[in-house]
């Protein structure tokens, strides 16, 4: 189904393990668009099994943009991500397509929507620095001395987010200016277009449940042989962000002998729980998106209908609606009505 006229993307957005994806693919059947990822742990190529990647018979029958498109052991920036992002948007657009950005990493999102700040760039001094610290200090010291020069960014950022934590202190380190400060003065890059958010929200338990899962099925799917064949290039280490990617670092640490199989899994799913708690904390305070619990998601009173179906139709009328505070309270009327929802 064709929307007309397109100026606008829709952002759908969710916690780890909340069914983004599946319920990508679901829209890109009814809807002419274009899937573009924003996840920055899909971007590197073999690592497939921990990331819950798409398969390549899903990836072949409903592609998605920026999934294999770097190696691991490669740098990849957020400016490098809105570029590309903006080129797929663009040849969306152009094509009479809906783009539909679907992830889970706040940071590449807020970048497309806000711009991004002047920071200065990170170099290979200041980051084996910072990573040397983060080694000896661990990052819970880390983020109390960035509290001690931002208050602002430290309350902004979790204590466990070692990435953002040294970035922030290499950003005082290189310009002499607070992240918190710079920040303030976004500008750059900012998407030049209306955007429609849609958020899946599921409750905890069941999140923490699902995780749990995935994870076991990820270890019997072969996941452990896909670090092990990481870690025959030369090129890897723990220091890069590929390697930093929840349990991609705890099965690293279980190969180093720091830890036992059964720490290993423990070890990765709580470090996944953790996320999926940082992701909700942003999810909530985005107060214009249409948020959709699982109850919207699964049920079905009616027998004939797909329980996806009926998302799909509310998100054809959300696409078409024109006034977001109009819309939103449309498609909650809407849906349910359609599926009974409660409020």
């Amino acid at each position: 189904m064709a929307i007309e006229p397109i100026n606008f993307v829709v952002f759908l957005m969710g916690p780890t393990a909340s069914g983004k994806t599946e319920l990508a693919i679901e829209i890109s059947k009814h809807i002419n668009s274009k899937l573009i990822s924003v996840d920055s742990a899909l971007i590197y190529r073999g690592m497939d099994i921990g990331t819950a990647k798409p398969s390549k018979e899903i990836l072949t029958a409903h592609p998605h943009e920026l999934v294999d498109i770097c190696e691991p052991e490669d740098s990849f920036s957020v400016t490098e991500f809105i570029s590309l992002a903006k080129e797929h948007i663009k040849s969306a657009l152009a094509e009479g397509k809906l783009p539909i950005l679907v992830g889970g990493t706040s940071f590449y999102f807020n970048a497309l929507e806000h711009g991004l700040s002047e920071l200065p760039s990170s170099t290979d001094e200041s980051r084996k620095h910072f990573n040397e610290l983060l080694k000896s200090e661990g990052t819970a010291k880390l983020h109390s001395k960035l509290a001690e020069i931002d208050p602002k960014s430290a309350a902004r950022i979790h204590s466990n987010d070692s990435q953002r934590v040294t970035r922030a202190l290499e950003v005082f380190h290189l310009s002499g200016e607070i992240l918190s400060k710079l920040q303030g003065k976004k500008n750059q890059n900012k998407l030049d277009l209306n955007i429609k958010k849609i958020v899946l929200m599921p409750d905890r338990a069941m999140l923490h449940q699902r995780i749990e899962q995935r994870f076991i099925k990820m270890i019997k799917d072969g996941f452990l042989n896909e670090v092990e064949a990481l870690r025959k290039n030369t090129k890897l280490n723990l220091d890069l962000a590929s390697m930093r990617s929840v349990g991609y670092r705890q099965a690293w640490n279980y190969f180093e002998g720091s830890y036992s199989k059964k720490e290993m899994i423990e070890k990765a799913i709580i470090a996944t729980r953790q996320l999926c708690k940082r992701q909700c904390t942003w999810l909530r305070d985005e107060d214009k998106a249409l948020k959709l619990k699982q109850i919207e998601i699964d049920s079905n009173p009616f027998p004939n209908k797909r329980p996806k179906a009926v998302i799909v139709n509310s998100i054809l009328a959300y696409s078409n609606a024109l006034e977001v505070k109009q819309l939103k309270k449309f498609l909650k009327r809407m849906l349910r009505n359609i599926i009974k929802l409660e409020s």
